[in-house]
């Protein structure tokens, strides 16, 4: 009797085997013959209604049912997964004839382009490229470059305050007061950076802007010695027939204090719409070393002197690129960022 239904069994495997339409139906049929509840579990149950000495052979057959089954199934799975590969192939076959997608590489800012520039003619004299922190002691903004409290040039640098001692730092000056605090002479240094100002945002102004502040420290520094390094600094970025001028300033930290204009680079300083008829573009603003903020640093003005100057990076990125506004640096349009 049990011959009989395993016969049975195996014959319904092999048809719905062979009916099967994916591995799915495969499975469905593995459940129904040889799950828990399936129809060859539930034969075996029977096994206890077989005589003692014909156990060994009934059981024997049953386990070769399942091996037939079960290779079956297995065969008939690596049929449907090799034409399930064949058709997925097909559909999502390469044309290895057609171009590439492209990749979008960056490239940099024309802020890092100028900066870039800026530090290798600095380096290229003997500079190093110094940095420090953005959150700012009120001391090291103003205190120390003689601006005490009050001072009209507080106004003038209206700043971000996170309480009244911290601050968003206006400029990178604070860079130079802690490198002369370290003691270390002589000083060659230009510091980078990104700096804030409570300014209304217009073609010329944002809140948010960079400086690179350079300074000199040594024995015997002059002022001619600021507008040599200057002057081959201007001929350097603009070219070498730049000329330079200086015209006096104030300015607390230094004394004497001028700002430097170049000859205009696209009209040789005749007058053009670029320099607006004048000849000259103001750059950046300059001064020997107050003596007051040599000692607050801890340097002995009798024995050291010094130069310093400040150049906005926007400014200097403006006029090297030609480019008539300041917000267009900052409002990552593409389509303008691409001419970098």
């Amino acid at each position: 009797m049990i011959k009989e239904d395993l016969e049975a069994i195996r014959a319904k495997a092999a048809e719905k085997i062979a009916a099967a339409e994916g591995t799915d139906s495969l499975n469905d049929i593995r459940v129904a013959l040889l799950g828990k509840k399936g129809e060859l579990t539930s034969l075996l149950k029977s096994m206890k209604d077989v005589a003692p000495e014909d156990r060994p052979a009934v059981g024997k057959m049953v386990n070769e049912t399942r091996e037939e089954i079960e290779k079956r199934l297995a065969e008939a799975k690596k049929t449907f997964e090799e034409k399930e590969l064949e058709a997925r192939l097909s559909r999502e076959k390469i044309d290895v004839t057609l171009p590439a997608a492209r990749n979008r590489i960056g490239h940099p800012h024309p802020n890092t382009l100028a900066l870039q520039e800026i530090e290798k003619i600095f380096t290229g004299m003997g500079y190093e490229v110094v940095d420090g922190p953005e959150v700012e002691r009120d001391y090291y903004n103003f205190e120390a470059l003689n601006i005490p409290a009050n001072h009209p040039a507080k106004d003038e640098q209206d700043t971000f305050y996170i309480n009244k001692d911290i601050l968003l730092r206006t400029q990178t000056s604070g860079v130079q007061v802690r490198q002369m605090e370290r003691g270390k002479l002589p000083i060659r240094i230009i510091a980078p950076g990104r700096v804030y100002r409570a300014d209304e945002v217009d073609a010329t102004h944002s809140p948010v802007f960079h400086q690179v502040e350079g300074m000199v420290i040594d024995k015997g520094i002059r002022f001619s010695d600021l507008k040599g390094t200057l002057e081959e600094f201007a001929k350097q970025l603009f070219g070498a027939d730049t000329r330079v001028k200086f015209r006096p300033h104030h300015f607390p930290f230094t004394e004497p204090s001028a700002e430097m204009d170049v000859s205009c680079f696209k009209c040789g300083g005749k007058g053009c719409r670029f320099c607006k008829g004048e000849g000259w573009i103001e750059i950046l603003g300059c001064g020997m070393m107050h003596p007051k903020v040599l000692r607050m640093s801890g340097v002995d003005p009798d024995e050291y002197t010094g130069f310093a100057f400040g150049v906005g990076l926007e400014r200097i990125a403006l006029l090297k690129y030609e480019i008539d506004d300041m917000r267009l640096l900052y409002e990552n349009d593409t389509r303008f960022l691409d001419q970098f």
